[in-house]
């Protein structure tokens, strides 16, 4: 076989996007991808002294590729050089499958080894009942409130588990199904949708928020396909203002200690899927209803209930005194 090995790297890369179009990859996986492979391929483009548009698959070397890794991991997060490495080792797959390279040299760059998931749900007991109630009540400090608004997104969160993704790829025909029987249409992530049953009480949090939407433009013309979650200009809501909106919530809830570092948003995900393994579902349901990839990442949820149920037992006050008996 011969190998295309002076194709430019440019070109290889747009040939791998293209090949993935049949996958239906979500916008924001195209994004990261690409993210990825300009990341690592500016950093080979100074290790090799080399302009970008002149690299070739033939530079694609595991020497090189290790250089660039090292420099790429000593200022980014494991998570972020894992991402960075399975991206690159699909790449590296695609042209070894279209013939631009004899092998894969992604063998020669050490791969972190993936972390393990540790749910992080709100802490406290009522601490997800008390964030609604403040919600409603108007706790979050902004110029122009909007409880409507505010009480829907903590509830998609604790209640449907939503991504923040999720939560803004939302429509006004996401809500399917007749009375009793609806259900919430998500587009989740890796291109997987499911469907979630909704509750009455969630049905008429979204028909409350919608009316406040007509109420609050009453010039803009809403149809089917509109973006469900606004911001205070009409238009859909952006990704750092959907994460600063949950933040304020816990804090003019006075909840903000509550939250695990890092989790904002996706502690409200973690508090639905951790109430679900307490309540006795079993990791195939948790699966279906938040959309993993995998049942191992839903079994994570149950195994860490179990130490959190046990960890508690032993903070009782009682071993305390059975430690003085013997």
């Amino acid at each position: 076989m011969r190998y295309k090995i002076h194709m430019k790297v440019s070109e290889a890369q747009q040939a791998f996007f293209a090949a993935r179009r049949p996958r239906k990859d979500s916008p924001h996986t195209t994004d990261a991808y690409r993210r990825d492979l300009a990341g690592i391929t500016t950093l080979l483009v100074s290790e090799l002294g080399r302009p970008a548009e002149d690299l070739e698959v033939a530079d694609l070397t595991g020497p090189a590729l290790r250089a660039a890794f090292g420099v790429f991991a000593d200022g980014h997060a494991k998570s972020s050089v894992l991402r960075a490495w399975s991206t690159w080792n699909q790449f590296l797959t695609f042209c070894v499958a279209d013939g631009l390279l004899a092998g894969n040299p992604m063998g020669a760059v050490a791969r972190p080894r993936t972390p393990a998931l540790t749910p992080k749900p709100l802490r406290g007991e009522e601490t997800p009942e008390q964030l609604l109630s403040a919600a409603a009540a108007g706790s979050r400090r902004a110029r122009d409130p909007w409880q409507e608004r505010d009480v829907l997104v903590i509830a998609l969160g604790l209640v449907a588990g939503l991504r923040a993704a999720e939560m803004r790829a939302l429509t006004s025909r996401s809500l399917v199904g007749r009375a009793g029987e609806l259900r919430l249409h998500v587009k989740g992530k890796g291109s997987r949708d499911r469907s979630i049953p909704v509750q009455p009480v969630l049905a008429e949090l979204i028909e409350r928020y919608r009316e406040s939407c007509r109420v609050r433009f009453p010039n803009v013309r809403f149809s089917p396909g509109s973006p469900l979650l606004l911001d205070r200009a009409g238009e859909p809501i952006g990704r750092g203002a959907l994460e600063y909106l949950v933040k304020s919530c816990y804090r003019g809830a006075g909840l903000h200690d509550r939250v695990p570092v890092g989790a904002n948003l996706h502690a409200l995900r973690h508090t639905f899927a951790t109430r679900l393994a307490e309540d006795g579902a079993t990791a195939s349901e948790i699966m279906a209803l938040l959309g993993h990839a995998s049942l191992a990442t839903s079994q994570n949820y149950i195994e860490a209930t179990g130490r959190e149920q046990r960890a508690a037992a032993a903070s009782n006050r009682t071993y305390r005194a059975l430690d003085t008996l013997g």
